[in-house]
């Protein structure tokens, strides 16, 4: 086996010793395995979905997996008897790339309809309250090392939700706000002034096919840097600041955007 990469995303925390624990337990059964941690928004099951999607459909990543642990529990309202929560799934793409993640509303979302194989882990998903920790490691070691042993029972992938339209899905460093909007699902013309409404502020922007088509200090909405073929929209403030312009709004906030 050569040496594989683990990309871990999970809502723990930036900097959280969580993550320090799990990657641990991962280097104990996988030595030689290179772990890339990455953090999402607490319960933000929408954004680590689009973050699974944007890493497992880059088409030039090899030996790669994706181990997830965005688990809100609220499968079930009601009190979580022995830790329980959302199952674990396994899911191998059209391309080949194999995930493992707690199969809680969003997460397989953005990657539903590349999906080949579904399949419940054979793993314990009670018991503990850091089931990521004490439970998952050995199943995302098995399918690294592919032994079979971890495949259950087929799921359905009809049950996964598809992905919400006009959603924020990630905010970047720069204060860009990443959409869930696709740019083959706008109908606007380049250059055009439009109004966009988040968290209670609405601000003119332009539409633009391009980052830098619009002047210094303008809002703007265009197709971003992720989404492969069909980029996702993105809400930025050329050399400024969208997320500060309107108020800090939360991953999973709804936006609206409206001719002017």
């Amino acid at each position: 086996m050569t040496n594989p990469n683990i990309v871990i995303i999970a809502d723990y925390g930036t900097g959280d010793p969580s993550f320090t624990e799990v990657m641990l337990q991962l280097k104990v059964l996988i030595p030689n395995a290179t772990i890339i941690p990455q953090s999402t928004p607490p319960f933000s099951t929408l954004n680590t979905g689009f973050w699974i999607y944007q890493i497992a459909l880059t088409s030039n990543i090899k030996n790669t997996y994706i181990f997830s642990n965005t688990a809100p529990r609220k499968e079930d309202k009601t009190a979580q008897k022995n830790n329980g929560g959302e199952k674990l799934m396994y899911a191998k793409l059209k391309n080949g790339f194999e995930i493992m993640a707690v199969n809680a509303k969003y997460v397989f979302s953005f990657v539903r309809q590349y999906i080949k194989d579904f399949r419940f882990v054979n793993i314990a998903n009670e018991g503990s309250q850091f089931r990521s920790r004490d439970f998952y490691p050995k199943a995302v070691a098995q399918m690294i090392r592919n032994e079979k042993v971890f495949l259950g029972e087929r799921g359905n992938i009809t049950t996964i939700p598809h992905v919400p339209k006009n959603l924020i899905s990630s905010i970047d460093g720069y204060g860009n706000i990443k959409t869930t909007t696709k740019i083959s699902q706008v109908k606007f013309k380049p250059g055009q002034t439009i109004i966009i409404e988040i968290h209670n502020q609405k601000h003119l922007a332009s539409y633009t096919d391009g980052v830098f088509h619009v002047k210094e200090g303008e809002l703007a909405f265009a197709p971003g840097s992720s989404g492969h073929n069909d980029k996702f929209m993105e809400i930025f403030v050329r050399g400024g600041n969208a997320y500060q312009l309107f108020d800090y709004p939360e991953v999973e906030e709804e936006f609206i955007v409206l001719e002017k």
